[in-house]
């Protein structure tokens, strides 16, 4: 048993111990789950295979998760407990990001359990019940227990109420349940304001978890450093200096067998609606009093109650499908050709929209938000452009290579931040031309940046909720989304753009109309 498990066993809040030893404050030692157990439910889909399990595994192996610890599958397949666990360490083999190790794996194998089932069985969640009462009696996690939805979304509602009539949604006296909600959060307001009712009648507000998995993600987080412990970057944050806000997601995948999941849901719903307007809420926020949950979320919501509109929704949102052409070396096909698509299919590939944020910091800073499948490479960032010089004493042939300072923090694949501004090329003339510094995660830090799964996990079973949204910003995203969308329900069939390229001919005439231009990562 490692160092940090030993920890876990004598300072574990949920029972009320605490280690005397230790200062709260002093962050040389991690901060490790108590006795627990997590529920997954869709155990044998992709989310759980490529992502879940793995991260359960390398939490375990750092040492973050208690000998205490439970871990239950439940599915249609007729497994048994040693069956599944096959399952897990085949999945774990292939994915983990830690080294496999026998020492690791043994005692987590021992804690895994499996509970055969249809979300419409009474009778399976009666044994899922009689499983978490096992691990309770016999691994110790002493009545906490996390449920993780990694199911459609249409199932939340039935799981949820499943849960609630076996008796395992209520937390009891000096223990803990809470829920863990995989995106998306409903289709429109009143689907999420729906889905919202179901799951507060089952579970308590601060048992509800909905993740994000992009606000676990090291350099998202790094954002709030740059900002708040940096002088250097906080001065000229604002309205006086900045001249616009680009936000990428670009993905060089089409739908990637997800077509079923994909068609009628579109790059806005999947992408903007979440991801998107999160880092815009973290980049336009301002400092929060502290980062506990409460004054974050504070500040993130009045970022999303000050968004405006543009008037004219056509000269200021776009949207494309991709359609055939080569990504890298592969020839592909266009979305209406993909297994699983409606040759008529409206729903959109690329989504581009301009955003206002009606506060003192950022009037007339407009935030440029695109994603699309199928584009140039693979790449999120967040750039933040700045307004040039107001007055260059050089000649116009000097400056024909400078462009507009930037600071771009690099969300995947990778991670760091480059600042771009001008410097003199050597020699006799006097030239300025765009040049860069950067600063790599990779290179800077010995330490490999965890799964934003590895962090969000943790975060659900520590009960830490900053990272995950509210209802309220749940809310105030689809009142943003919702009357675009409304939009493009009636313009018809979305514009083509060739696959490996950077989108539709509209998107970028919705910038150069502003004077602007995309950024090309």
């Amino acid at each position: 048993m490692n160092i940090a498990t030993n920890i876990a066993n004598i300072a574990s809040p949920e029972g009320g111990w605490s280690n005397p030893l230790r200062d709260p404050r002093d962050m040389r030692l991690p901060r490790v789950a108590g006795p627990c157990s997590l529920v997954i439910f869709g155990v044998t889909g992709d989310l759980a295979r490529k992502k879940l399990l793995p991260a359960v595994y390398d939490l375990y192996n750092r040492g973050l998760l208690p000998a205490g610890f439970g871990l239950i599958g439940f599915g249609r397949r007729p497994w048994s407990n040693e069956e599944f666990a096959n399952f897990v360490r085949k999945c774990v083999e292939e994915r983990s990001r830690t080294p496999f190790s026998e020492s690791t794996w043994g005692p987590l194998s021992a804690s895994i359990r499996f509970v055969q089932g249809e979300f419409d069985d009474a009778e399976a969640f009666g044994r899922l019940s009689d499983t978490v009462s096992e691990l309770d009696r016999d691994r110790g996690t002493r009545g906490n227990h996390a449920f993780y939805m990694s199911v459609p979304p249409r199932a939340f509602p039935l799981v949820s109420k499943q849960l609630a009539a076996c008796g395992l949604a209520h937390s009891t006296e000096g223990a803990w349940r809470r829920v863990i909600i995989e995106k998306p959060f409903g289709h429109d307001l009143t689907s999420a304001q729906e889905l919202n009712r179901v799951v507060s009648e089952v579970f308590s507000p601060e048992s509800v978890f909905r993740i994000d998995h992009y606000l676990g993600k090291e350099t998202v987080q790094n954002l709030l450093a740059l900002r708040f412990a940096n002088t250097m970057f906080e001065p000229v944050w604002n309205a006086n200096y900045v001249d616009h806000v680009q936000i990428t997601m670009a993905e060089d995948l089409g739908v990637a067998g997800r077509a079923g999941y994909y068609d009628g849901i579109g790059a806005a719903r999947d992408v903007i609606q979440n991801h998107l307007l999160q880092l815009m809420a973290l980049t336009a926020m301002e400092e929060p009093v502290s980062f506990s949950a409460q004054d974050l979320i504070a500040e993130k919501t009045k970022v999303l109650s000050a968004v405006r509109l543009p008037k004219d929704l056509a000269a200021h949102t776009a949207r494309g499908q991709y359609a055939a052409g080569w990504q890298g070396s592969e020839k592909v096909v266009g979305y209406l050709d993909e297994a699983g698509i409606d040759p008529k299919s409206t729903t959109e590939t690329y989504a581009a929209i301009r955003l206002d944020v009606d506060t003192r910091r950022w009037a007339g800073v407009p935030f440029y938000l695109r994603t699309g499948k199928r584009l140039g490479k693979r790449v999120t960032e967040i750039a933040v452009v700045f307004k040039r010089a107001p007055h260059l004493p050089f000649e116009t042939t000097a400056t024909r290579e400078l462009g507009n300072n930037a600071v771009v923090i690099r969300v995947q694949p990778d991670e760091g931040v480059t600042l771009r501004f001008g410097a003199k090329v050597p020699g006799t003339a006097m030239e300025v031309r765009d040049v860069n510094m950067d600063f790599s995660y990779g290179s800077s830090f010995t330490e490999a940046s965890p799964e934003a799964y590895e962090r969000l996990i943790l975060d659900v079973l520590l009960g830490d909720p900053p990272l995950f949204p509210t209802t309220r910003e749940v809310e105030l995203s689809w009142e943003i989304l919702d009357p675009i969308e409304e939009f493009w329900a009636t313009q018809g069939q979305p514009q083509p753009y060739r696959s490996g390229t950077w989108g539709p001919a509209e998107a970028d005439e919705m910038l150069n109309r502003d004077g602007r231009h995309w950024r090309m990562p």
